[in-house]
């Protein structure tokens, strides 16, 4: 079954279908001029094209006036919960991601940036570093994404970026992640764009996961 097709099964909006396809773009792009230690390519791959299965509960109830997204947002409450994260790992359990991968996909989180740049797999930390790229509209730099973040989740105090000093420590730490992954490639992070990636999101929607 390839990506779009999973997309379909679990009713997944285009919006949120496409961030996972620009995200996956964006580590082939990276994978593709990468010069460092061996990584696991179809992992980095498959993750990013799972990473955001459950974020359908996150989209807030009036989103959208559409009934049929209601219902289909309240399936999710009901078969899932409301954890966004669990949710993405119990699916990619479900679409086969290994146990590796799960590992991955689990530790790739904003919140555990500071774990990502001092960890070894560069897996983690492109999938990670990726996520962070890509904004709702497309890609943008590491200081846009995060900056975003911290405007949109300022009035949700169980998130870490309503923390002034916290959001700036895990900005500083994915800036850290940028340059690890940059020594060990031959791309500067402008080179990773919208119309950089256009090709690989064409490619990346026939992927069989």
């Amino acid at each position: 079954m390839n990506i779009i097709e999973i997309y379909k099964k679990y009713h997944l909006p285009e919006n949120l279908q496409m961030h996972m396809l620009r995200v996956a773009a964006c580590s082939n792009l990276i994978i593709d001029n990468w010069t460092g230690v061996e990584i696991d390519n179809k992992a980095i791959i498959r993750v990013c094209l799972l990473h955001d299965m459950g974020n359908i509960v996150k989209i807030p109830e009036d989103f959208s006036k559409d009934q049929e997204f209601l219902k289909i947002r309240k399936k999710y409450f009901d078969k899932y919960g409301t954890n966004d994260h669990e949710i993405n790992l119990e699916i990619g359990k479900q679409e086969g991601l290994t146990e590796q991968e799960l590992t991955i996909l689990d530790g790739k989180r904003s919140r555990k940036n500071e774990e990502t740049l001092k960890s070894n797999s560069y897996e983690r930390k492109i999938c990670a570093y990726c996520d962070q790229r890509v904004a709702p509209d497309g890609v943008v730099s590491i200081k846009e994404r995060l900056e975003d973040a911290k405007v949109r989740y300022k009035n949700k105090p169980l998130s870490v970026w309503s923390n002034e000093k916290k959001a700036n420590h895990l900005i500083e730490c994915s800036l850290g992640i940028e340059k690890q992954i940059m020594q060990y490639c031959k791309l500067k992070p402008e080179d990773i764009n919208d119309f950089s990636i256009k090709e690989y999101i064409e490619k990346l929607k026939t992927y069989n996961i």
